[in-house]
């Protein structure tokens, strides 16, 4: 495939970067920022560690990964950190494929642009999206295969498509808000169509069949996730279960924790009904409002997770901001881009300064941490709003004003202000 300088030289380093022992990795393996319990690392050693001793790791609560990973790890290849490196070029490279689909161009001759090395540096160079991997979270696994599910569906490519939202919504449930866009772009276009809406012109007809091949796909992962476990269903309750009953109040960036931390415990399942299904809302009013960009819709709700998830990590915002970059149509329409970049930096500051001071030293508590992960809620929520509105906005176009024209009978300059669609 041809691909931009960037590419090469900074697949290069990441992969220098996985060979080379880091100072410090240990202390990113134990960051709560960077790995949460059902994305760590360190869970998953453990994990491996009890099915070498023939003990079921999904009984005692603190293994919380997929079957999958389990056998991919403890079977096929160790987890190295050079998996890791791949996987990270993975995404870098299914992003740059991404974009050459949508602006019409061939996904294996492209165009050695700056705009190309500029969408796979903001995904290699992301510290959102580096230091998770250099952790070794399994985050980094859900984006590529987030980004290549995106892929295969902007290049028409049904089975690929499927087949990897399916192991996405395996590994995190999450995921399953981007089925619906997934199977919009698979029947309609990814090209942009931001600047001139009009009804979804894909084939209605075949979302149910496409449906019905993604269901054959997941009831296979489920099988065989089964048959790895042993014939067990504890995973289920252990992996799946977790995003929904939020059993380990581990601190993260997110915005679940402390508040289920401070729960009263007859009123727990009542609002984990209520932040679950509060994530699910989105999916139906955004593809609705950007049906004619399906591609745009599932980058919204990228963002919906990266705000809301329950288990948030540093990656998960990380994929949304990164993927802002193969949208240039609307750049020029966003709002306060400056203000959500500052919010990003603040949060950036903070979450670790305050991580420190309670966890490892002792002088502040749990009020503190939570106040920066706020922060960190209000950049995404900034962000997101901003991108919703951006995409909303181009289809107005640029205003003009006019020169001059009669009023009342007589000639007088003033002012007539028209719009101007951009795209056509």
């Amino acid at each position: 495939m041809n691909t931009p300088p960037a590419f090469s030289i900074l697949v290069c380093l990441r992969l220098l970067l996985a060979v080379l022992p880091l100072p410090g990795q240990n202390l990113l393996k134990h960051d709560h920022q960077l790995s949460s319990p059902l994305t760590s690392y360190l869970r998953l050693n453990e994990g491996l560690w009890l099915l070498d001793n023939n003990i079921d790791p999904y009984i005692g609560g603190a293994f919380h990964h997929s079957p999958l990973l389990l056998s991919l790890f403890s079977t096929i290849v160790p987890p190295l950190p050079l998996i890791w490196a791949i996987s990270d070029a993975a995404g870098a490279w299914a992003l740059l494929r991404i974009w050459r689909a949508r602006q019409g161009l061939s996904p294996q001759k492209g165009v050695m642009s700056d705009v190309e090395n500029l969408i796979v540096s903001v995904y290699l160079l992301n510290p959102y999206l580096l230091l998770p991997s250099l952790a070794l979270s399994t985050s980094t696994f859900e984006n590529a295969l987030t980004l290549l599910a995106l892929m295969f569906a902007s290049e028409g490519k049904v089975s690929s498509a499927l087949l990897a939202i399916a192991f996405a919504v395996h590994l995190t449930p999450s995921s399953i808000l981007l089925l619906l866009p997934i199977l919009m772009v698979l029947v309609s276009s990814p090209v942009s169509h931001l600047a001139s809406p009009r009804p979804f012109h894909g084939s209605l007809k075949r979302i149910p069949f496409l449906f019905g091949e993604y269901i054959l796909y997941w009831l296979v992962l489920v099988g065989t996730a089964c048959i790895i476990a042993g014939g067990s269903w504890n995973w289920v309750r252990a992996s799946w279960g977790a995003s929904l009953t939020l059993p380990d109040l581990t601190p993260n960036p997110g915005l679940w924790w402390y508040f289920f931390t401070e729960m009263f415990d007859h009123f727990r399942p009542f609002f984990l009904m209520v932040f679950s299904v509060h994530l699910v809302i989105y999916i139906l009013p955004i593809c609705i409002k950007f049906q004619h960009d399906p591609l745009y819709a599932a980058f919204l709700l990228i963002g919906v997770l990266g705000t809301f998830k329950a288990y948030l990590t540093l990656a998960d915002p990380g994929l949304f901001l990164s993927m802002i970059s193969i949208f240039p149509e609307v750049h020029g329409y966003l709002r306060h881009p400056i203000i959500t970049t500052l919010l990003h930096l603040h949060a950036a500051l903070l979450l670790p300064l305050q991580h420190v001071l309670w966890v490892s030293e002792g002088r502040g508590n749990a009020n503190f941490y939570y106040a920066a992960s706020l922060v960190m809620g209000m950049a995404g929520g900034a962000g997101l709003v901003d991108a919703c509105w951006a995409g909303l906005r181009i289809a107005v176009g640029d205003a003009k004003v006019g020169a001059e024209e009669n009023v009342d009978g007589e000639k007088g300059k003033v002012k007539v202000i028209w719009w101007e669609v951009v795209q056509q």
